[in-house]
Order: structure tokens, then sequence, then C-alpha cells
């Protein structure tokens, strides 16, 4: 686990709300190469690594995500601080008091600031605490003199500037991993760690298989416009979700029957139940009723494969959230002994 907790600490600690990933993609484009991989960045700026298979007249695709949420420059006020635009989909309330960098575009320059409510403070506003959380209410606090939108323009902000939110990852000394972007980090850690596991102990999948590091998972299209004619099973590794009426929690590796997209694949899901069965993977079964994946993605975009989703318990999902270790360990066994398998019949 050591390996992917660092991946995973490298992965949180780069700035990649969705739109805004060519960091992020440079990293795993370098990092694949070091591993001695050949990997692709496509033209819609994920990146993708192909490792050839026993067997390459089918093929399998593994997907993670590393976008993540974030905010744009809706407009500059009067007084010089900034409405936003979401860039993913979360409550206004899930980022209030948050830290964050304002990306001044095409300079490489940020500004931070704090993500509040217009109406914070509790001896001016007497609805502090009521007052909606909205897009007309929320606003960035710039750290920096401005009293007037000219003082801001000056320091290069336009409508449009990236806006992206402190992760404050922090490994506890009782195995919990708090973070923001947990969803899907994680799962890209995991991925990286398979990669350099198959590479340095020289291991030969069964069949071809298609890594793909997708980066517009968080607004709907994620990976699906570049999938191989001999694509037959697709798994999206991404977040279980963790709530009122699911069984899925942090110590075990979550496996997604139904989500709002609709079912995935019944014998895939088998598969990997057996599969889990059969390795000692402690494991639960969950539908998430307001979630799509990258799997869904590629169905809805009409790809011909068994999909699949399975992913670590993640606590408080678009918020701060939370794993722990031991899920991430059964997602990593989980992931690795699938892809070790036979195809799904």
């Amino acid at each position: 686990m050591k390996e992917t907790i660092n991946y995973l600490k490298k992965l949180t600690s780069i700035v990649s709300p969705t739109g805004y990933t060519k960091e992020i993609a440079d990293y795993l484009l370098e990092e694949l190469k070091d591993l001695g991989y050949t990997p692709v960045c496509t033209n819609k700026g994920g990146v993708n690594v192909v490792v050839c298979g026993i067997d390459d007249s089918r093929h399998r695709v593994v997907t993670a995500h590393v976008d993540t949420l974030g905010a744009m420059v809706r407009a500059i006020k009067p007084d010089g601080r900034l409405k936003m635009a979401k860039v993913g989909g979360y409550p206004w309330n899930m980022i209030e008091g948050e830290n964050c960098l304002v990306h001044v575009a095409n300079t490489g320059k940020t500004v931070s600031g704090t993500i509040l409510v217009h109406q914070t403070s509790t001896h001016v506003y007497k609805d502090a605490g009521t007052v909606e959380r909205s897009e007309d209410n929320m606003e960035v606090r710039l750290d920096a003199k401005v009293r007037n939108a000219q003082q801001t323009r000056d320091l290069g902000i336009d409508v449009g500037d990236y806006i992206s939110f402190n992760p404050r990852t922090i490994i506890t000394d009782t195995g919990f991993i708090k973070s923001r972007f947990l969803d899907d980090k994680v799962s890209a850690a995991i991925l990286l760690d398979l990669l350099r596991k198959y590479k340095e102990e020289n291991i030969k999948l069964p069949y071809t298989t298609h890594f793909m590091f997708s980066v517009f998972e968080e607004v709907g299209h994620g990976a699906n416009s570049n999938l191989p004619k001999e694509a037959v099973e697709y798994l999206a590794v991404d977040m279980g979700a963790i709530g009122d009426d699911q069984q899925t929690d942090e110590y075990t590796v979550s496996i997604c029957v139904k989500d709002a997209s609709g079912p995935y694949n019944y014998e895939f899901r088998n598969h990997l139940v057996e599969l889990a069965k059969e390795n000692n993977i402690d494991y639960k079964l969950d539908i998430y009723p307001y979630y799509g994946s990258d799997a869904s993605a590629a169905m809805r975009a009409g790809a011909e494969v068994k999909h699949a989703l399975l992913g670590a318990g993640i606590e408080s999902s678009h918020s701060y959230e939370r794993t722990h270790i031991d899920s991430v360990r059964e997602t990593h066994k989980l992931v690795d002994v699938y892809l070790r398998s036979e195809l799904v019949m």
C-alpha cells in the first residue's frame, strides 16, 4: 500500500478541475514513461496506456478519472470579490469556508482566497446561518488588497479563470485518508500502482488491457470516445457511495449493481463477486441512486461492451471526503485479480 498512498498524495497535490487538467496529464505521461510504458495523450486530454496481453483479439478497458470538482470566475463584483460558476456537481455548502486558488489564465500566476457566503458575519447579518447558499450569495474573498472590480482586474483575474479547492490531504495514524478528490484519485493511484507492479514483476495479463485516465468524468462524458473495436469489457474504478440505505463502508470494496444510469452488467458484477469470494476480498454490493461513471457514459455513447463499476468506499462524497486504507487495499486486490482473470461469460 505504500506506493499506492504515495501516488495518491502526489495526485491530490496536483490541481485538476475538469477542463484544467494538463498538469496532471503531464505528470501521468512522465510517470508512465518512467515505468517503461508508452502512454498517449488523447485529443480530449486524457492519458491512455495499452498493456499487451496473451490474447490480443479481445480487449479490456479499465478507467479511473483524474478530473475533479472546481469552479470558474463567473463575475467580478463591485467590491472586488468573485462570483463563481460550478465545475461539476455539488451543493454550495460543500465548499463553504474552503481555501482556494484562482488560476490567472495563460500566466501561471495564482491568487489565493477563501470561499464564503456573502452574509458571513454574525455580527452584521442576522440571517448568516440561514441564508441560501447559492451562486448569487457565494463568493471568493481574495487574499489581495482589492476594494473594487478594477483592482481585481489589475491582478489579471477575468471571467473564466479556474478556481481550485485546497485538497487538505491527511493520512491519520489510524489508517484514515482524509482529502478532497478521493473521488477519483484513489482509483487513479491504484491503477498506477498496478501498472508499476506489472512492469516490475514482468506480469503478463491474459488480455490486452487499455488503462484510461479520463479527464471529463465529473461533467458526464468521460472516457468513451476512443474505445478500441476489440474491447469486450469495461471496468470503471471509481468511488463507492456511503450514506443512508447504503451497504458500502470505508473498509471494503464496493461493487455497484445500479446507479442513476441503470443496472450494470449482471454477469460482470457476479464475476467480480465470485472473484472477491475466491480471494477472501471484503466487499459490499450497493446501489448509488444519484451517480454516473465513465462506464455508464460509455454505454450512453453506444459502446458494445459488458460494463461494471467498483471502488473504495468514500464517506462524504463531493465534500471533504474520507476513506480507510483497508478499503483502498481491498479495491486494489479486486482490480488486480479481475485483470488476471478470464473474461466474463
